[in-house]
């Protein structure tokens, strides 16, 4: 049975049952407490961008293949557009300047530092994994202590290797510590009620234990849901695809850690003890899949860059190859006739612009999407540094 609630005068608790230094000043601010399905952010991490959801899909879940080529389509049909903007026709342009040996002599000395760009990055990539034995061995006895945490919190003896599985586990620990928060909550509102009838005497803790079970079951409901679609999303998922680290960037749990450390300051008095150690339990596992979704993405940002520099490279040689072969080879005078009312010469410049400046536009598709994910997920807990939709509760990021 859970003791009446005591004095309204705070100064006359028993300071010994308080939760945490500060739980009263903490409670008289934030209120009474609505746990809701509308209160709750959106399931996708580009659902709860203040931006459109298209473009977030777009920056985030498109191939960056696709990315970079729809970027050449833009560049080339640019230069179309600027052409026919123009009221000097192009063949007469370059009987007065050499602009095709200015534009590709830049562009070549553009992709030479731009190879030296790719061996800087890298070269910042690899750095993490050179040092000596006994730095080596710190990292891996942190890797082996946080594969054994996460072990406990899953309740398995070994925690998945894969890391789509692991982080599909820890979702999975999350959802069914909340179920067993709940099922404490409903036992202690049972040994509260007696025989199941609800009072109504304002004086009876029973009404403040219907609220304690209407906030609890709307929490659990909205994770549970949540993370029945992350596993979902993370089936068969590979590493090195966005399909393993976005639907753990989808998972909110500092959103979730926030509701339930509300819960816990907003109903201490309701909460009996074995129903306290559930709570602290689902804290846990959430503040774990927080550890879990930062180093993965970390690993993340090292794969993406290494597939860029390799990206990089493979296009960097094609491109030299044709701004080379323009330098030296093209002749305007070969290039005669019109293709769709357009100056050949005006099309076959536009092409060759297009493939010389392939590997900074992979560049720019790559690190659009590094970007957008480090400033989404840019502060690990409860903190929000950007302008959101706002809810009817206080937000939390990602």
């Amino acid at each position: 049975m859970i003791p009446p609630n005591p004095s309204a005068d705070p100064t006359s608790r028993d300071r010994s049952t308080v939760p945490f230094p500060g739980y009263f000043a903490v409670r008289s601010c934030i209120g009474p407490i609505t746990m809701s399905q509308n209160a709750a952010p959106s399931d996708t991490m580009a659902e709860r961008s203040a931006g459109s959801t298209w473009k977030q899909r777009v920056l985030l879940e498109t191939d960056r293949r696709i990315v970079a080529t729809g970027l050449m389509g833009a560049v080339f049909l640019a230069i179309l557009t600027a052409n026919a903007a123009t009221p000097t026709p192009f063949r007469t342009v370059m009987q007065s300047t050499d602009v095709i040996h200015t534009l590709f002599q830049g562009l070549t000395t553009a992709l030479i530092t731009g190879v030296t760009l790719v061996v800087s990055i890298n070269s910042l990539v690899l750095s993490q994994e050179l040092g000596a034995v006994d730095d080596q061995r710190e990292r891996l006895d942190g890797a082996l202590s946080f594969r054994e945490s996460v072990a406990d919190v899953i309740d398995e003896p070994v925690s998945p290797a894969d890391p789509g599985s692991f982080i599909a586990a820890l979702v999975d620990a999350c959802a069914n510590r909340a179920t067993a928060f709940q099922a404490a909550i409903d036992r202690s509102s049972g040994d509260i009620h007696g025989d199941g009838a609800p009072s109504t005497d304002a004086d009876d803790p029973s009404g403040d234990a219907d609220d304690l079970s209407g906030d609890v079951d709307d929490f659990v409901t909205e994770l549970t849901r949540h993370a029945e679609r992350v596993r979902t999303d993370l089936t068969d998922a590979q590493f090195g695809t966005y399909a393993v680290i976005g639907p753990a960037l989808d998972f909110n749990y500092s959103w979730k850690v926030f509701q339930a450390r509300r819960i816990g300051a907003v109903h201490a008095d309701e909460i009996s003890e074995s129903a306290r150690e559930t709570h602290e339990d689902l804290i846990d596992a959430l503040e774990g899949f927080g550890l879990a979704r930062e180093h993965f993405k970390t690993l993340y940002f090292q794969w993406e860059l290494i597939a860029l520099s390799r990206a990089m490279l493979y296009t960097a040689v094609p491109a030299l190859i044709v701004t080379i072969s323009m330098l030296l080879f093209f002749d305007t005078a070969v290039a005669q006739g019109s293709i769709f009312g357009v100056d050949v010469l005006v099309v076959a410049v536009a092409a060759a612009t297009t493939i010389a400046v392939t590997p900074f536009l992979l560049l720019v598709s790559f690190l659009l999407r590094i970007a957008t994910m480090a400033q989404r997920t840019l502060a690990i807990g409860p903190f929000v540094l950007r302008r959101s939709s706002r809810t009817t509760a206080v937000d939390g990021d990602e």
